[in-house]
């Protein structure tokens, strides 16, 4: 299970509030394979998170890790083409390139890389095993050191409670996602669903305590055309790149008329997907949940499949 984890520093986090932790980076990649350059796994004493590649080599960069751990010098590992273990067989055919490097609990650039991921900033990370630096713009790597660029973590704020809403924020939080459920007096009681933040206060409150940056996407689910126009003039303006709205099409041109005369333009009408989702014909909560976060994901990426789909008014 520690595979599913891709990002690495919520591991590497929890690694250096014990001791020291050892980071794997894949720092060169031929030839294709599973996994990209700058993909990563974290160890300690008690901690294995992420992967690199099908389970062909996890177990022995592992031990490398460990030793690595031990001793502190960081090592340049490679298997397929070139390597030393031609024992270690990669069915993909790549050859990959990982470095393995010690990390100290008081590492500074850890720190930093740390710090700018806890204030949603952007980290370009630049390293040679021994010498290393965190910075929020881009740095020239030196010679022999690689550099990885870190986005703050992709957030995603539904607004509903039906169980549409309630899917979709699930399947958000188990694909990575950090998760806001929004439902302006809805029960006292969160909803069971692991990984996702329940408020319940009017939602210019709960969208301003949130903050809506170009790395949140608004999955607007409210049935309640209030409460979604308010949303929607809230989320259309912002820095969020993804605006959804879920609702029958026949009330699209009314619903986007009122939005413009309330005074929104062309630009931020055309981040708006309504209706919500990519359309892949289920109707089930979890079909349009993968439907939704399918769309965030291929937004996010910025796939050109995603032309604007909204009625006009």
């Amino acid at each position: 299970m520690h595979g599913l984890a891709d990002d690495a520093r919520p591991a590497l986090a929890q690694a250096l509030s014990r001791g020291p932790a050892a980071l794997a980076t894949i720092v060169a990649l031929g030839g294709g394979g599973p996994r990209p350059v700058g993909a990563q796994m974290v160890f300690s004493e008690k901690i294995v998170s992420g992967f690199l590649s099908g389970g062909c080599i996890e177990a022995d960069v592992e031990v490398h890790a460990r030793a690595c751990l031990g001793d502190g010098v960081s090592r340049r590992l490679v298997y397929g083409e070139g390597s030393p273990w031609p024992d270690i067989r990669l069915l993909c055919g790549a050859r990959i390139e990982i470095l393995v490097e010690r990390i100290a609990p008081d590492d500074q650039a850890a720190r930093a890389l740390l710090d700018l991921a806890a204030a949603r900033l952007p980290a370009f990370w630049v390293s040679d095993g021994m010498r290393r630096l965190c910075a929020e713009a881009p740095e020239v790597p030196w010679a022999g050191a690689f550099e990885r660029a870190y986005d703050p973590t992709p957030r995603v704020v539904v607004i509903g409670g039906d169980p549409t809403a309630l899917a979709i924020a699930s399947l958000a939080a188990q694909s990575g996602h950090e998760t806001f459920l929004l439902r302006p007096k809805g029960p006292a009681e969160a909803p069971p669903l692991a990984g996702v933040a329940y408020r319940r206060e009017p939602l210019d409150e709960a969208l301003g305590s949130i903050g809506l940056d170009a790395w949140t996407s608004v999955a607007v689910c409210g049935h309640d055309l209030e409460q979604d126009h308010t949303a929607l003039m809230t989320a259309l303006p912002s820095p969020a790149p993804y605006v959804g709205l879920l609702g029958a099409r026949r009330r699209l041109p009314e619903r986007i008329a009122r939005l413009k005369a309330a005074g929104l333009g062309e630009r931020e009408l055309g981040k708006l997907r309504a209706p919500i989702g990519l359309d892949l014909g289920g109707k089930a909560p979890f079909e349009v949940a993968v439907a939704v976060i399918g769309e965030i994901m291929a937004a996010r990426h910025g796939q050109p499949a995603l032309a604007r789909r909204v009625v006009e008014a």
